[in-house]
């Protein structure tokens, strides 16, 4: 029989999983009569745990929201994989000052084995830094935002369009999608009569907000992630080009990630890809990595004009 600390340790684990689970199930995990997984329950409640409980035959216990937060319990690769988010965390204003001091924490209390594999991890690993920082959101706006998806509450909100033009807008909204370096709100646009999607770091919500909505079928056969890069691409792009690709699309869509673009297939060896930048330089450099033969189908000018000045470069690099 474990003793009572351990068990309680182990139980608070189990309970911290996403489910419910009977007094049976606890009993047999732990090695314990139901009646000692009663009295175990009753001792995390008087150290300040809510553990929920429902009666019934498909009753049973999961670990409530409490006023505190109580100890996270991590096995050791949960516990790296939320020290690699806490380093990579971005995007959002204000969140890399609160991730350091969270993951300062965190790496305090790592036992030696785990803050070992972390910082090897660190120390060999390199991160190729993006072409622009990317625009910061307000951490209020997206919880606001997420909270107005979940309660399926109408949007009234400010917004600033591409060109900057502002306007008054009435939306339901339905997802938050984080796509590059970039938040966007997937939302059916009621003046519009369709979907649109909204960078939310040009959302300015208005209060209050609207009455509650029934939930709409989402676009793209509910795949909001790919609705998002092929729609929100011309958007946040400066430059924009279609490009052909001597490769199976399948194959250049497993290399590419959904920041970089859109891939369309042509036939068995060739396919689309719908890409962009910011810059005619960084444009380059995505078609460069490709490691395939391409031909710029649409594009700008600007970018036939840098690929030559590329091509001649190479050249005079590899000439000697």
């Amino acid at each position: 029989m474990i003793e009572t600390s351990a068990r309680l340790l182990k139980l608070l684990t189990l309970l911290q999983s996403p489910r419910d689970w009977t007094g049976a199930e606890l009993a047999e995990r732990l090695q314990i009569s139901p009646r000692t997984v009663r009295s175990d329950v009753e001792r995390l409640r008087s150290l300040g745990y809510p553990v929920d409980a429902t009666r019934g035959s498909v009753g049973g216990y999961r670990l409530g929201a409490g006023a505190a937060l109580p100890p996270l319990l991590l096995d050791d690769d949960e516990a790296v994989a939320v020290v690699i988010g806490l380093r990579k965390a971005a995007g959002v204003a204000g969140v890399e000052e609160m991730s350091l001091r969270a993951l300062t924490k965190l790496e305090q209390v790592l036992p030696s084995r785990l803050r070992r594999r972390v910082s090897t991890l660190a120390s060999y690993t390199v991160q190729v830094p993006a072409d622009e920082a990317g625009p910061q959101v307000d951490p209020e706006v997206l919880t606001q935002l997420a909270g107005l998806c979940r309660d399926r509450e109408q949007l009234r909100f400010d917004y600033l369009s591409h060109d900057g033009t502002a306007s008054l807008r009435r939306a339901e909204p339905h997802r938050l999608v984080n796509w590059g370096r970039r938040w966007y709100l997937v939302a059916f646009d009621l003046e519009r009569d369709d979907w649109r999607t909204f960078r939310v770091d040009r959302v300015r919500p208005r209060i209050p907000t609207g009455p509650r909505f029934t939930p709409r079928e989402l676009p793209a056969g509910g795949d909001v992630a790919a609705y998002v890069s092929r729609g929100a691409a011309a958007a946040a792009w400066r430059y924009t080009a279609s490009v052909e690709v001597a490769v199976r699309a399948s194959v250049l869509a497993e290399r590419l990630t959904p920041a970089v673009g859109v891939v369309e297939p042509i036939d068995d060896r060739r396919c689309l890809l719908r890409t962009g930048a910011d810059r005619v330089e960084s444009l380059a450099v995505h078609l460069s990595l490709l490691d395939e033969d391409f031909a710029v189908v649409e594009g700008p000018p600007e970018l036939t004009a840098y690929l030559e000045k590329l091509a001649e470069r190479y050249r005079r690099a590899t000439s000697s």
